[in-house]
């Protein structure tokens, strides 16, 4: 049996889907550990997995950048802001990273490392320094560039005839020359550990990597076929902590179920939850909005409530989104791909991270509608909430999107690509 060394950041969505596979994997025997931070220690340690932990500076450099007042999470920057502040987490981090994975390396002797899109010490440094094989598992969709999909975070449309490949080349050309100086941080760190630097981006470095899988499947990631054979697409890795389920509240069958959420990271204004419990107040439907637990109910102040309104920390997916005719959300991978996994339809309202691309690819599939952040008034979240229910065409593109990617082989697919990467 191996040994397999996951790192993540320890935030849910990041999490969540790299503990589903970390499950397939022991159930066929095999040794798990998770490199991560203090924060996800309980739940890590409540799983049959050892935990390494970050070191104090990561720990606090990481919430720094991501969960304060100014930081990433509390609001996304314009983008000459945010590609420093992005510097600063993904590159940046690296070094302190490298030094907690070597000692985790020579004292456990993992054999495969899986690591997350953002965590970049595992492909950047230690699978070239170390001579281990690295895996990604992707957040929702294959973040390599190609001429079948526009640039990451943009939320552009896929590229479609002439026009839409010459804008794919333009928005290419953008992102490069914003990421300049990332690249030239990640060559550098590359420099200091003995390494030839990046040639000619992080993105052709991930191709060279023997495995990355991505957690749906080729229909909502705009059926592409500009991506090398070590792509692997295995369908939705759903898994939930036991201790966080929660008593739904009872649902009536004669009224619409809609759900609402900004996910496990957004700490900023909940502009998308006022939205929606004033905007969907007093109609005939069942509002559920979860504040998430990164926040008190009383820091997401939302006024006197309608009664048909309900508020609370968390919701189990496993049982809500069964009983659910929509879901509005901010477009994290984890509540999209779960509720396309239901054949739930959606209003996405993106705010930062890869919540555009996610947002548009609902809406390439006609899963969905989108609403920019900007226009999240009452009235329109209102309006786009009944066009969505009122028109059935969403409904039946969530559940065939949804057939599509329960189709795939899951957790259990993906630790039988991993264990075939050890063998090998």
């Amino acid at each position: 049996m191996a040994k397999f060394l996951f790192t993540a950041w320890p935030y849910a969505g990041c999490l969540y889907p790299q503990i589903a596979v970390a499950h397939a994997l022991a159930g066929r025997g095999h040794s798990v550990a998770f490199y991560t931070g203090n924060r996800a220690c309980p739940l890590v340690s409540s799983q049959p997995f050892l935990h390494f932990p970050f070191n104090p500076w990561l720990e606090q450099q990481v919430d720094t950048l991501l969960l304060s007042p100014s930081g990433m999470c509390a609001g996304w920057p314009q983008p000459w802001r945010r590609v420093g502040l992005l510097r600063q987490f993904l590159v940046d981090t690296v070094p302190s990273q490298v030094t907690d994975l070597n000692r985790i390396v020579d004292e456990w002797q993992p054999e495969v490392i899986v690591t997350e899109p953002a965590m970049y010490a595992p492909f950047l440094i230690l699978q070239e320094t170390r001579q281990i094989p690295v895996t990604v598992l992707e957040y929702s969709f294959c973040m390599l560039p190609g001429p079948d999909a526009p640039p990451s975070g943009l939320g552009w449309p896929p590229p479609r005839g002439w026009s839409g490949r010459l804008r794919t080349r333009f928005g290419e050309h953008l992102v490069h020359m914003f990421t300049a100086g990332l690249r030239r941080a990640a060559s550098e760190v590359r420099r200091q550990h003995g390494l030839s630097p990046l040639k000619p981006s992080i993105a052709a470095l991930l191709r060279r990597l023997p495995l990355i899988l991505v957690p749906s499947c080729p229909e909502f990631d705009y059926e592409r076929r500009d991506l090398p054979s070590s792509v692997r697409y295995v369908g939705p890795c759903h898994w939930y902590p036991s201790e966080l389920n929660t008593t739904l509240p009872a649902l009536q069958r004669d009224r619409p179920v809609v759900h609402v959420t900004e996910g496990t990271l957004y700490v900023a204004n909940p502009c998308v939850l006022d939205a929606a419990a004033r905007g969907l107040a007093e109609l005939p439907l069942q509002v559920i909005i979860a504040t998430g637990k990164q926040r008190s109910l009383a820091a997401v102040d939302l006024g006197r409530l309608a009664s048909n309104v309900v508020v609370t920390p968390w919701v189990s997916y496993r049982e809500l989104l069964p009983q659910t005719d929509l879901v509005v959300t901010i477009g994290g991978g984890g509540t999209v791909l779960a509720a396309l996994s239901a054949g739930v339809p959606m209003v996405v309202v993106p705010m930062m991270w890869d919540h555009v691309d996610n947002a548009e690819r609902v809406v390439a599939n006609g899963a969905g509608v989108r609403l920019s952040p900007r226009r999240c008034t009452p009235e329109r979240l209102r309006a786009a909430v009944q066009r969505v229910l009122e028109n059935p065409s969403y409904r039946q593109n969530a559940r065939r999107l949804g057939a599509a990617l329960n189709a795939q082989p899951g957790p259990g697919g993906a630790a039988q690509l991993l264990a075939q990467l050890c063998s090998h």
